[in-house]
C-alpha cells in the first residue's frame, strides 16, 4: 500500500520592485528635462499675467496736498470700468476689427494659394520662389514698416503716383497697414502651408487625377480638406497677432497725423503705461485684450472642431 503525499501548492514569487524604481528614474528623468520649460513658462508667462491682475486693481493718486508723492491705492475694478467706457479703447477695437477682416482674409487666401502653386508641378525653381517669398518675413517689422513707410510716403514715395490717391490719407491708411501686416506674414503662412501640403497622401492625389480631376479641382477637394487644420490653427494665430497689432500702426505714425497714439488697443497700452505713467489702468486694457483673444480663439477652436467631425 503506498501512501501519496499531498501536493505542495506553488510558490508565488515575491514582487520584484526593480519595475516601480525604473519607472520612478523614469519620472524623475522626464521632471528633469521638463524643468527648463516650466521655469520659463512661470517666469515670462504666469508672473507677468499674476502681476498685470495685480496692477490692474491699483492706481497711483496724491493724498493731500501731494507733498508725499502718488499713493499706491486699491480701486478694484475702477480700471477696468475706465476702460470700458473710454471711448479711445472702443476706437482702437473698432480699428483692428476691420484691420483684422482685410488683413487675415488676403494674407491667408494669398499664402495657401502660393502653397499650393508651389506644391503642384505649375511652379519650377520652388526653392527660388519659396525663399523670395519668405524673406519679407526675416526682415524686422520695424524695417519693414519704415520701408513702406517711405514708400507710401506722397513727398517721396511712388505709390501715391501709382495709385493716384495718398495711402496715408484717414481713408486708406488702414488698407495701407494691413498691406504690411500681410507682405510680412504671407510667406511664413506659406511654408507652413507647404509643409503640411507635402503630407497629404500622393496615393489620393494620383487617383484623383486618374479619375479626370484637373489641377483646381484637386486642390479644393483633396487637399485643402486634408491641410483643414493646420489652415485653422493659422487663423487662431492671425487672429491674435491682428488684435495686438502695433508696429505698423506705431511705425506710421511718425508720417501721418491719421494714426493716432490709441490707434489700437496695444498702442493704447503703451500710451497708458509709457506716456500717461497709469500702470493701471494700462495693466486692466491688457487683460481685456488678453480676454479677448481667448475668447476668439476658443470660438475660432470650437468652429474648426466642429467642421472636422
Amino acid at each position: 500500500m503506498s501512501v501519496l503525499a499531498p501536493e505542495r501548492a506553488p510558490v508565488l514569487d515575491e514582487p520584484s520592485a526593480a519595475p516601480v524604481t525604473r519607472t520612478r528614474k523614469k519620472d524623475f528623468a522626464g521632471l528633469v528635462l521638463a524643468m527648463p520649460f516650466l521655469v520659463l513658462l512661470v517666469s515670462t508667462v504666469l508672473v507677468p499675467v499674476l502681476y498685470a491682475l495685480y496692477l490692474s486693481l491699483f492706481t497711483e493718486r496724491l493724498q493731500g496736498l501731494g507733498f508725499s508723492g502718488p499713493q499706491h491705492v486699491f480701486v478694484w475694478l475702477g480700471n477696468y470700468v475706465s476702460v470700458i467706457a473710454d471711448k479711445a479703447f472702443h476706437a482702437g477695437l473698432g480699428n483692428v476689427a476691420l484691420f483684422a477682416l482685410v488683413h487675415i482674409p488676403s494674407m491667408l487666401i494669398g499664402a495657401l494659394i502660393l502653397a499650393l502653386l508651389l506644391d503642384s508641378a505649375v511652379v519650377r525653381l520652388r526653392r527660388m520662389w519659396s525663399l523670395a517669398v519668405f524673406v519679407p518675413y526675416a526682415v524686422p517689422v520695424v524695417i519693414g514698416g519704415l520701408i513702406w513707410a517711405y514708400l507710401y510716403s506722397p513727398t517721396i514715395g511712388p505709390i501715391k503716383n501709382l495709385l493716384g490717391f495718398d495711402p496715408l490719407s484717414d481713408s486708406a491708411v488702414l488698407p495701407s497697414i494691413a498691406n504690411i501686416a500681410t507682405w510680412q506674414w504671407v510667406g511664413y503662412n506659406m511654408i507652413i502651408f507647404y509643409t503640411a501640403l507635402q503630407a497629404v497622401p500622393r496615393e489620393i492625389v494620383e487617383a484623383a487625377r486618374a479619375d479626370g480631376a484637373g489641377g483646381f479641382r484637386t486642390a479644393w477637394s483633396i487637399k485643402i480638406p486634408v491641410i483643414r487644420p493646420t489652415i485653422f490653427v493659422a487663423v487662431v494665430f492671425t487672429v491674435i497677432g491682428s488684435l495686438q497689432v502695433f508696429t505698423e500702426p506705431m511705425v506710421l505714425r511718425g508720417f501721418t497725423g491719421t494714426v493716432t497714439s490709441t490707434w489700437s488697443p496695444s498702442m493704447y497700452v503703451y500710451e497708458a503705461a509709457f506716456v500717461a505713467g497709469d500702470n493701471g489702468r494700462a495693466a486692466a486694457a491688457s487683460v481685456l485684450l488678453a480676454v479677448i483673444c481667448a475668447v476668439l480663439s476658443a470660438v475660432v477652436m470650437r468652429f474648426s472642431t466642429r467642421r472636422s467631425r
